[in-house]
């Protein structure tokens, strides 16, 4: 792909396969594909996915306290790199069972107010993702590209 390293990119990005994604797209992904493979799995679009790294990047470094930052993964293959997040950046961790209301319910033992939600894949996530929405909360998102984009501030594909 010509010019997907410009501007400073990071060079690693190919070589780990995030810019494929699955044989299924969803419309609001569209805008994100750089084209599909004869065997059909769509391309990202490697600019796409450096320009809103950069983005939810300012996003986190803008949270004052890192605590405030709360980081969600229902999902195995994502575990390990929240688990790795939260413990680089102190941000608090929710991994496997997210309860209901934790953002919501202030008579709930497990009640946050966190300023920041990052959530591994939206589609498991969906819950966090809508009570962040009647709270206010920014969330960031990682996706594929059969990946719904509700209620997602910042999606990362």
């Amino acid at each position: 792909m010509k010019g997907t390293n410009e501007g400073g990119g990071c060079p690693e990005i190919p070589c780990r396969g995030t810019h494929l994604g699955s044989t299924n797209v969803d419309f609001q992904m569209e805008q994100y594909i750089y084209k599909r493979k004869s065997d059909d799995i769509y391309i990202i679009n490697l600019n796409r996915i450096w320009e809103k790294l950069l983005l939810a990047v300012c996003a986190i470094v803008a949270t004052e306290n890192p605590a405030d930052v709360s980081v969600i993964s229902y999902r195995n293959t994502g575990q390990s790199t929240v688990l790795k997040f939260a413990a680089a950046t102190e941000a608090t961790l929710t991994s496997g069972h997210f309860t209901p209301g934790t953002f919501t319910n202030q008579f709930q033992a497990t009640f946050r107010e966190p300023r920041l939600l990052v959530v591994a894949d939206p589609r498991e996530g969906h819950q966090p993702l809508t009570e962040a929405t009647y709270v206010n909360l920014p969330t960031i998102a990682m996706f594929n590209t059969d990946s719904p984009l509700c209620h997602v501030d910042i999606a990362i594909p």
